[in-house]
């Protein structure tokens, strides 16, 4: 058998062996501290790898002054442990409860547990604070309850719910979050299932009916009232403070450039009757514009026609209505803030807040008003 040296076994040997675990435990540490080193530490895949490693570091060093060493067999590829391993056994609401989630074609069977760590993974980054995470999972619980029994939605009438976030809520299986995440999963889908359970069975409630319980990314100071958006105003639906800032929020100020012609075109395949035969400076009347009580804009004159602003959010693909419009040449300019609809939960202000000491409770009851926090135990 061929034997190494005890220098080459101990620099080749742990080079090889270390390298790719060093570099995920930092991972591990530097991502969340001491919640998830315990999480990397619990799991016996793991932990067992970090023992192996210090062994081998130790015959290394015993080797210089010993006899030469047949170093082990390289290390296997890391394949993070089923989910069902990671998840608490125990009875809980959420484990009990059955919903029907339409995916593609066809509807899928399952608990709301495990509907709830899709959707949740779905919606919001598993980086965020825990008390943020423990409020979209709550948010998420609720929409589920509202569909089931409040409004079922006449799209999907044999399920409860879908996976398209134009309809429903977005959802991501177990397969797919695994494909994303990479060697961060076990992290990752451990921060989920803590939000998921630990709020077991918590919905929000109005009147004794679990409500509709939108959100969306980000908000420009304001979030927005359900009437200047949609069609109904809801009680509990209404614009409050939201402080998240271009500090803490990707994105949170963007622009789309338009060339003139085809903002013209786009405005007059829908508006026919808009006339753009002035110049460029009469197509946009400022004294026409409203805004909401959030600060977006509400309406516009454009080309003498009232175009209301959601309506030229979707024409163009804006990322809010919280924008400025401008001629910049050849070129018409939108300057937008946020991101989403505006109404219900900023999912970044609510991470903001559980960053400044908000439990999840509190972060719902600011963003939901008069609302309830029912617990089905």
């Amino acid at each position: 058998m061929h034997k190494f040296s005890p220098i080459k076994f101990s620099i080749t040997t742990i080079l090889h062996q270390i390298s790719p675990s060093v570099k995920r435990l930092k991972k591990y540490v530097s991502a969340g501290g001491r919640e998830e080193w315990t999480i990397f530490m619990s799991n016996p895949k793991t932990s067992t790898k970090l023992i192996t490693i210090i062994a081998i570091a130790a015959a290394a060093l015993a080797s210089l002054s010993g006899p030469p060493v047949v170093p082990p067999p390289l290390e296997e590829p890391y394949v993070p442990p089923p989910l069902e391993e990671l998840i608490p056994q125990g009875e809980r609401m959420d484990n009990s409860a059955v919903i029907r989630v339409q995916l593609g074609d066809k509807p899928v069977e399952m608990t709301m547990e495990r509907y709830l760590f899709g959707v949740t993974a779905a919606e919001m980054l598993a980086t965020f604070e825990l008390e943020a995470l423990k409020a979209q999972a709550v948010a998420a619980r609720t929409n589920a309850m509202y569909t089931m029994e409040v409004s079922p939605k006449a799209r999907h009438p044999e399920s409860h719910v879908c996976g398209d976030p134009s309809c429903c809520t977005a959802y991501k299986d177990d397969e797919r979050l695994r494909a994303e995440w990479g060697e961060s999963y076990v992290l990752y889908i451990s921060r989920i299932i803590s939000a998921v359970l630990e709020t077991d069975g918590v919905y929000m409630s109005y009147d004794n009916e679990p409500i509709l319980a939108v959100f969306h990314s980000s908000s420009a100071w304001k979030t927005e009232t359900s009437g200047n958006v949609w069609l109904n105003d809801l009680p509990y639906l209404l614009s409050v403070f939201s402080p998240e800032t271009e500090e803490n929020v990707p994105d949170y100020v963007s622009t789309v450039t338009i060339p003139r012609d085809d903002f013209s075109s786009a405005i007059l395949d829908v508006f026919p009757d808009a006339d753009f035969t002035g110049e460029d400076e009469t197509w946009i009347h400022t004294s026409g514009i409203t805004y909401t009580n959030s600060g977006r804009v509400y309406e516009m004159i454009i080309g003498g026609v009232q175009i209301k602003a959601t309506t030229i959010r979707s024409m163009f693909d804006l990322r809010s209505t919280a924008f400025l419009i401008e001629f910049k040449g050849d070129e018409v300019v939108f300057t937008t803030t946020g991101f989403g609809h505006g109404v219900g939960m900023s999912q970044y202000g609510a991470n903001v807040m559980a960053a400044s000491g908000s439990g999840y409770e509190e972060i719902l009851k600011h963003y939901y008003t008069g609302i309830e926090l029912t617990n089905q135990h």
